[in-house]
């Protein structure tokens, strides 16, 4: 089996790219996977975009696409209407709802198409749109084991588990995990004890070959950012810890953070996990940066 991950967008909020933002990226939130010859797609940020090109000018060019959404907020659908695959007569994009009998993702992609924001419309899309659905949490694409958890976001966010042959990655962006803490009144020193997690949410991320997992904020920063549905990048290393996972990348970038700011908190991360006797690898998701799962 192989099994591939690339992050084609690691921002979030807004793109921002320029010369302060050139290493980690400056595109919003795009992962694809690739598992022996299925491709998977978390999420059409603005990273969106040159996954497309990447696929149409790809030897081994894929019929079929699987698209999953964390959630409709802009910064992760923006890429979609330029998603080049999408207009192609030969393509087929699966597009997957969370539940059975829902129509939200499908309803708010024709949305952002609407001739008051976007000169195409969904309809002049070339591509097969397939609706699909994870039934009641879980389904199997390809031998790939989907499964979903809801999180902590403003209008709902979920993060997704790919599991196939032993090997599991789950995408966890956009969920305000500080939120649920049983103990957020803890000290947020950078040494504190372990934030303990939720167990329902270290039990979905449980033994992951890689979590990819919303940093967005310093211990120093979330205290005026509460409520707007992003963790802090330590209770995310808690997390990683709690859940004995092999790696976890920092993921959606703050806008406001350079370079050298991610840099500075991936590093202050790794100090947490080590000090807790961790021996998962962390580091800040990087736009163009790919890892083979084995």
């Amino acid at each position: 089996m192989a099994f591939f991950v690339r992050f084609w967008g690691t921002r979030g909020s807004i793109p921002t790219p320029g010369y302060a933002t050139r290493r980690y990226g400056g595109n919003t939130s795009c992962v694809e996977m690739r598992v022996d010859d299925t491709r998977f797609i978390c999420d059409g940020g603005t990273g969106l975009c040159e996954l497309g090109l990447q696929l149409l000018q790809s030897e081994a060019r894929p019929a079929d696409v699987h698209m999953l959404f964390s959630h409709m907020h802009w910064d992760h659908i923006q890429g979609f209407p330029f998603f080049l695959p999408a207009y192609e007569t030969d393509m087929s994009l699966h597009v997957y709802e969370v539940a059975a009998g829902e129509d939200r993702i499908r309803r708010l992609l024709h949305g952002q198409m609407r001739s008051e924001y976007f000169p195409v419309t969904f309809s002049d899309l070339g591509a097969r749109i397939v609706s699909g659905d994870l039934g009641d949490g879980e389904t199997s694409v390809e031998g790939v084991k989907i499964r979903c958890f809801e999180q902590n976001h403003p209008g709902r966010s979920f993060a997704y588990s790919f599991e196939k042959d032993g090997k599991r990655v789950v995408y966890a962006t956009d969920n305000e995990v500080d939120l649920t803490l049983e103990n957020r009144e803890q000290s947020m020193e950078k040494f504190s004890a372990l934030r303990k997690i939720p167990p329902a949410l270290v039990a979905f991320a449980r033994g992951a070959d890689l979590l990819i997992a919303d940093g967005q904020y310093t211990d120093e920063e979330y205290a005026a950012k509460v409520g707007w549905g992003h963790a802090r990048a330590n209770t995310v290393v808690d997390l990683a810890v709690q859940a004995e996972v092999k790696q976890c990348a920092i993921f959606h970038h703050d806008p406001m953070h350079s370079d050298d700011d991610i840099d500075r908190i991936v590093e202050q991360a790794r100090e947490r996990a080590a000090s807790f006797g961790s021996n998962a690898t962390l580091f800040g998701a990087r736009e163009g940066l790919e890892l083979k799962i084995e």
